[in-house]
């Protein structure tokens, strides 16, 4: 795991800025009673005692912070999964001293990891039950120590245990039904992994117990020792291993949430993952598109570039491109759910200053759509700088009824991820897959990003499958209805074989999207090659909205809560390390339908609403956008 944990006992506090009555607006079909209030977050930590909470929440107000977080986390500590009685207290305290504040309140638990304290006692999870733990196929346990991460303190034994060790399981459970009983408003699970993201462990497609070894068994017959042939794609015997590690996960989750919401109906779960849309999904077993309808919302610890030390500070142009593709990503495959994102602004760089990287982090995440976390260095707790995160936070507060509004994403063009294909070629389909919605991005061609869940309900002109290998039969029959109702799809690479009687599509065998990204690596602002071009054209179709701005500002339209809204964030000239101050942009041509409204409303970032007015120019409105710096946020009326 990659994020700070284990070692920092924190506190997230939900404290309430806006009063309730402003947070009725933005309701979603999961909804129930008690749970509209995780569109609303704005996310910080704050070590925890008993003796302390009514201090805490006091803190987190006066910094705009919406919410609390317990980390105390009873099933990751071998004594207090054992025996939980003082941390249930403290969650209690916690809880209650929220709530009398008119707050909420959401507790850290480890998912299959357990880190027991005196790792040479005689007592230690891993001795004391070497049945429940993960192991490779060649049977060695995954138990760590303090070389294998940062939160493993010096002595401590950490053990990582497989979701089929049935006694574990049980009592697991009963701490969650014990946590739920609180009064707390939220379980946040961390680290719900197979093992294989540890130095040694990333090839080996764990785990390979005993238990888990006759669930798979039980479910298809085969010997995943014996049958598999671990790390073969080829092999339908592994593609099988690898779905079966994946739907574990995700039933694990399910049953947590099941456990807790027995207990407490209005209890939310928040799982924290740190995969996005790359390989490490399948391998730790952690997919979010397959985990978001069944939780209430996921934190993604999400990070794209930063060089050595990860962070906002240190990222390219290209990384923040990347980036915005990542969370875009993640709202369409949430839903109605909400997307946190858990990422880190600065830990040291000499060439920038913290202010101007948290901004640049907070900006390029509200437009977006996801709400933020702010932390300091690489840990869930404090600040890399207190004034701005109260600056931000108060100002986003003042303006909640924008960023926790229902956002649908406007475009006639749809982009199709293909959960499977990624599962079983990720590196080209992600490769793919990225190099068509860069181009879309730098192009300012507004898009939808369309999964097999939502293509029902997809009204666009053209479709645009990436390098789409691996469809199943109720994919292939969905995308063929929806080219009969008049849909055009663009196909690159060689698609699945149940794509080939598709008539009327237009083919890029060749995939000239992902030579595109790996120059627009090297250099972002690259031309296009002539098949570029072409493939360009063939997606982009006829646009009723029109952005005229350099490649490095992002455009993204969507209807918030009924209303037509831009998103705009400008990345031109940041450099990383250097400068993390971006050229204003100036003179951004906007063209709308008419049916918009000729009054456009302006909200810079951190800035005061401003009304500008546009022109008929031809059947739509014709607006110029004022200086664009980091972000602007932009709505129209009549």
């Amino acid at each position: 795991m990659r994020c700070s944990k284990r070692n920092v006992v924190s506190v997230l506090l939900l404290a309430v800025v806006c009063p309730l009555s402003a947070q009725t607006g933005a309701t979603a079909s999961f909804d129930g009673a008690g749970r509209s209030w995780l569109r609303h977050v704005r996310i910080a930590a704050y070590p925890l005692s008993s003796a302390d909470a009514e201090k805490i929440v006091q803190q987190a107000e006066e910094s705009g912070v919406y919410g609390i977080e317990v980390d105390n986390d009873i099933p990751g500590r071998y004594e207090s999964l054992l025996d939980p009685t003082e941390k249930l207290e403290a969650i209690r305290r916690v809880a209650a001293a929220a709530h009398r504040h008119h707050n909420k309140a959401f507790v850290y638990i480890a998912g299959t990891e357990c880190i027991t304290a005196k790792g040479d006692g005689a007592h230690t999870l891993a001795k004391d039950h070497p049945d429940w733990l993960q192991r490779k196929k060649t049977g060695e346990p995954a138990i760590f120590d303090t070389k294998a991460a940062f939160w493993i303190a010096k002595g401590e034994e950490d053990a990582w245990i497989s979701p089929y060790a049935a006694s574990w399981r049980k009592l697991y459970m009963q701490r969650v039904r014990q946590i739920a009983a609180t009064g707390i408003d939220g379980i946040y699970v961390d680290i719900p992994y197979w093992m294989t993201h540890f130095t040694g462990w990333e090839d080996t497609w764990a785990s390979f117990d005993e238990a888990t070894i006759a669930a798979f068994k039980r479910e298809t017959g085969l010997d995943a020792r014996r049958d598999v042939k671990i790390g073969d794609f080829q092999d339908e015997a592994f593609r099988r291993w690898v779905d079966f590690r994946v739907r574990t996960i995700t039933d694990f989750l399910i049953e947590i949430g099941a456990q807790a919401t027995s207990v407490n109906p209005n209890i939310s779960l928040i799982p924290e993952i740190y995969p996005g849309i790359e390989e490490e999904a399948p391998r730790v077993g952690a997919d979010v598109y397959q985990i978001y309808p069944h939780v209430d919302a996921i934190a993604h610890e999400y990070e794209f570039g930063g060089g050595d030390d990860h962070t906002a500070a240190s990222r390219t142009p290209f990384d923040w491109m990347m980036y915005q593709i990542g969370i875009r990503s993640f709202r369409a495959f949430a839903g109605d759910r909400s997307t946190w994102i858990l990422n880190y602004s600065w830990d040291g760089a000499a060439g920038v200053k913290p202010h101007d990287a948290m901004l640049n982090l907070f900006a390029s995440e509200l437009v977006a759509g996801a709400n933020l976390w702010d932390a300091r260095g690489h840990v869930m707790s404090g600040s890399n700088d207190m004034t701005t995160r109260s600056e931000v936070y108060h100002w986003v507060a003042m303006h909640d009824s924008l960023f926790a509004g229902k956002r649908v994403p406007l475009g006639n063009v749809g982009v199709y991820f293909s959960d499977m294909t990624r599962n079983q070629r990720p590196k080209e389909f992600v490769a793919s897959y990225r190099g068509v919605l860069l181009m879309l991005l730098r192009s300012h061609v507004q898009f939808q990003i369309v999964t097999p869940r939502s293509l029902t309900n997809f009204s666009g002109k053209t479709l645009v499958l990436p390098d789409v290998q691996v469809l199943d039969a109720s994919q292939a029959s969905a995308l063929h209805r929806w080219q009969a109702h008049g849909g055009r799809l663009v196909l690159t690479g060689k698609p699945d074989a149940k794509l080939n009687d598709v008539s009327e599509a237009e083919r890029f065998p060749d995939h000239p999207e992902r030579g595109y990204l790996e120059r627009a690596e090297q250099q972002l602002d690259t031309p296009l090659a002539p098949e570029e071009r072409k493939l360009l054209d063939a997606m982009s179709g006829k646009q009723t909205i029109a952005i005229d701005a350099r490649g490095e500002v992002v455009a993204h339209a969507a209807m918030v809560d009924g209303v037509p809204s831009l998103f705009f964030a400008n990345f031109s000239g940041l450099q990383a390390g250097k400068n993390a101050t971006p050229t204003e942009e100036k003179g951004t041509g906007i063209d709308v339908p008419s049916a918009w409204g000729i009054h456009m409303h302006v909200l810079p970032f951190l800035g005061d609403e401003k009304v500008v007015e546009g022109e008929k120019a031809g059947s739509g409105i014709h607006f110029r956008l004022p200086a664009l710096e980091r972000a602007s946020f932009v709505w129209f009326t009549r």
